[in-house]
């Protein structure tokens, strides 16, 4: 695969799963420090910020503005917008903290928006009692969102749980500046809110109870 260098040197060649770097700067509080390109049969795309985070396959995908998550062997990237990684707003920090350890057993959420003017994570609106097909009507279905949803999860042996699920909506048919901030961002969120059960839909559509449900099943 062959990466842009950086400097205007031309373009080089780089190992597979070598970092090299990128051609394009980041706002809001990062740059990027390479890109991971492997050269396997489904390469996976990495980009890994000078902060420390990465961002995975899709989400590098949408930054890179690829429709498709792969990066070809002998292709180029040449990608001079901007990847936005916002802060989260502190007030949301200790709004996520007390929704992790709330002791209510009914379903509830919290849905989150990017401020784009401060570049920030911010709460849209919260909701008790809601089920995921409410939940979902409360979603745009053009613009990106965070949930962060407690779901009174019944398993199959009749024991229950009170999973926190973080959903990323990211709606086919989004502005592309749009779709860059919320997937630069996603990552820090969840490292902010501390969760492990990330999910993401497309469509509005896909959030339902069974779907939700058939993604819970593959956590013991």
């Amino acid at each position: 695969v062959t990466i842009p260098e950086s400097g205007g040197q031309g373009p080089r060649a780089a190992p597979p799963g070598a970092w090299a770097p990128r051609c394009c700067r980041f706002r809001g509080g990062a740059r990027a420090t390479g890109v991971a390109v492997s050269t396997h049969p489904s390469p996976s795309p990495r980009l890994r910020l000078s902060d420390g985070h990465r961002i995975g396959r899709d989400d590098a995908c949408k930054a890179l503005g690829q429709r498709k998550p792969s990066i070809k062997a002998g292709s180029f990237i040449h990608s001079s917008d901007s990847l936005v990684v916002c802060e989260v707003d502190p007030e949301l920090k200790e709004k996520l903290r007390k929704f992790r350890f709330r002791k209510e057993t009914d379903n509830a959420a919290i849905i989150m928006k990017v401020d784009k003017d401060r570049q920030m994570v911010v709460l849209e609106e919260e909701f008790q009692n809601i089920s995921p097909e409410e939940l979902k009507m409360e979603l745009p279905e053009r613009q990106p969102r965070f949930v962060v949803y407690s779901y009174k999860y019944v398993h199959e042996d009749g024991r229950v749980s009170y999973p926190l699920c973080f959903i990323f909506s990211s709606p086919v048919g989004c502005k592309p500046e749009q779709q860059m901030m919320y997937a630069g961002s996603k990552n820090r969120l969840v490292q902010t809110a501390e969760l492990t059960k990330v999910f993401e839909i497309r469509t509005t559509d896909d959030l339902t109870e069974a779907w939700l449900q058939e993604k819970l099943s593959f956590f013991r």
